[in-house]
């Protein structure tokens, strides 16, 4: 079974670490105390497992099995099913990997299923057991905690992906090769960014209501409310920052395209003046050649060698035809 990590909690305090899921089940009978199970990539044996202890139901089960999940909120009867999409950023290969958690919660328990390294799911139950207070009010308070994790960890992320955005500026005016190709890619990344926050405002007030609705006290979902908000309120901010980031890339690609085509016009133009050039001394030689081709044959019946002056009127005329093309060719600047 692959559990990372296993606790009984009364009254916000780690209080036994079952070795195994039966004792997980039994323990938590016996003290009247909130199970945390936290499982990692969990096979279809295991998850039928703790769906049959806890009640979990079938669809969720199987929308865990498989995974590729959006991120949602929904209800089975006396427990929730939430996915998240929790996302880092790789600085060795500048890319952002995208993860999927899924949290079961329970009037008296949480587990919560990873698929990937992210979150860090470690600091939010050190977190949690440095502040019984809050652990106290019970699973609701994990998902909150977890939410708020999540939430966090998209941070580095932004950081990232705005110094990337950063380089691609750099690189549209110094003539980058392939910048097209990345401008393309980080596209597609921000969008996958903008799929996993997007729905994160609606989750979020419907925990809010649910949590205002549940049988804790009025002061603890007064509490929890307030925490709430503010992870809402931040993911609204990273959400107006993505759209933001999706914009400048919509601008960088469009641009680039304008300045490709830019530059192969100059290219074409260019080429056109090399051959004007070479188009009109081919002109200029072909005159003489011309001249030196007819008269400088050895033919014995050509009236011309007959005449005084054939041979130099000939030579005169090849010359007088190329000062007249090189006059006119440079006028024009076409040398």
């Amino acid at each position: 079974m692959p559990i990372i990590d296993n606790a009984i909690y009364v009254s916000g305090k780690r209080v036994i670490h079952p070795p195994d899921l039966s004792s997980t089940f039994e323990s938590m009978k016996e003290c009247g105390g909130m199970a945390w199970l936290g499982l990692y990539r969990p096979d279809m044996a295991e998850m039928q497992e703790v769906a049959a202890e806890l009640g979990l139901h079938e669809l969720a089960v199987e929308d865990t099995l498989s995974g590729h999940q959006r991120p949602k909120l929904e209800h089975y009867g006396d427990h929730l099913f939430v996915v998240l999409r929790p996302a880092r950023y790789i600085d060795e290969s500048e890319k952002v990997e995208f993860g999927e958690l899924h949290v079961y919660v329970g009037v008296d328990f949480v587990v919560t299923v990873r698929h990937a390294e992210s979150p860090k799911l470690a600091q939010v139950r050190q977190r949690l057991e440095d502040e019984p207070g809050l652990l106290g009010i019970g699973p609701a308070a994990v998902l909150y905690a977890v939410l708020d994790q999540v939430v966090d960890e998209y941070e580095p992320v932004f950081a990232g992906l705005s110094n990337d955005i950063d380089e691609i500026e750099d690189q549209l005016f110094s003539g980058t090769s392939h910048v097209s190709r990345r401008i393309y890619e980080l596209s597609r990344e921000v969008i996958d960014f903008q799929r996993a926050l997007a729905p994160l405002d609606d989750v979020l007030a419907r925990l809010r209501r649910d949590f205002r609705l549940s049988d804790i006290s009025e002061e603890d979902a007064l509490e929890l409310d307030r925490k709430l908000i503010d992870v809402q309120d931040h993911a609204i901010r990273l959400t107006e920052r993505i759209t933001s980031f999706r914009a400048l890339l919509s601008n960088a690609l469009s641009l680039s395209s304008t300045l490709a085509s830019q530059r192969a016009t100059e290219a074409g133009l260019a080429q056109n003046e090399q051959m004007k050039k070479i188009s009109s001394w081919a002109a200029i030689i072909f005159a003489p050649s011309l001249v030196t081709g007819i008269y400088g044959m050895n033919f014995k019946h050509m009236p011309e060698l007959e005449f005084s002056f054939g041979y130099p009127a000939a030579i005169g005329l090849m010359l007088a035809l190329a000062v007249s093309l090189f006059a006119i060719f440079k006028k024009n600047n076409w040398l």
